[in-house]
């Protein structure tokens, strides 16, 4: 059931910020990190950085007729530590994002699905990048080939799905996308059950 907006009469479209100039600072073929020259809402200037991604997010929930899903576990460097995600990677802007995690689960699992349902789209850090994500849940499953990328160097977990979601629960998977799409895949299963 949808629930009622509080503020009726906000103007959701309305933007209160001001661009005065932009600038790309750095790209490279993965981001590109722009300056704009701004004023803010309360009409003050100021400066904001925005990282603008060349690909989509794309995350994948596999699920097994037994109720298992994946991880894919790898050294993070940007984070300096080990991480335990749902198989995921980038999608180019103009694919099909359902091509994309077709291609990303085959890669970093081996797995190919019958069953796609796209559970989520979403935006991982929306105060420093317009990165935007897409999170399936994949089903049906055979086990394929497993082809990760040379610069991989991948583990695959295979457990239940609420063992994932426990995982979650207690800080052990900390990758927003996994953390969102573990929950939303975990919803999307109950209510199916009724």
């Amino acid at each position: 059931m949808p629930y009622e907006h509080p503020h009726h009469d906000l103007d959701e479209t309305h933007n209160p910020w001001q661009t005065l100039s932009s600038e790309i600072r750095y790209q490279n073929p993965w981001i590109r990190v722009r300056q704009d020259e701004i004023l803010n809402p309360s009409g003050k200037p100021g400066v904001y950085g925005v990282v603008s991604m060349k690909n989509k997010a794309i995350g994948i929930v596999p699920i097994d007729n037994e109720g298992n899903t994946w991880l894919v576990g790898q050294y993070r460097y940007t984070l300096n530590e080990y991480s335990w995600e749902i198989p995921m990677g980038g999608g180019p802007v103009e694919l099909d994002v359902l091509e994309s995690a077709q291609r990303e689960l085959r890669e970093e699992t081996g797995l190919v699905a019958a069953r796609w349902t796209r559970i989520a789209r979403l935006h991982t850090s929306n105060s420093v990048t317009d990165e935007e994500g897409f999170v399936f849940l994949a089903e049906d499953l055979t086990q394929g080939e497993w082809e990760p990328e040379e610069t991989e160097d991948l583990r695959l977990w295979k457990l239940p799905l609420a063992h994932a979601v426990a995982l979650c629960m207690s800080d052990r998977i900390t990758d927003a996308i996994s953390v969102a799409g573990l929950l939303k895949a975990e919803k999307v299963l109950a209510e199916r059950r009724g």
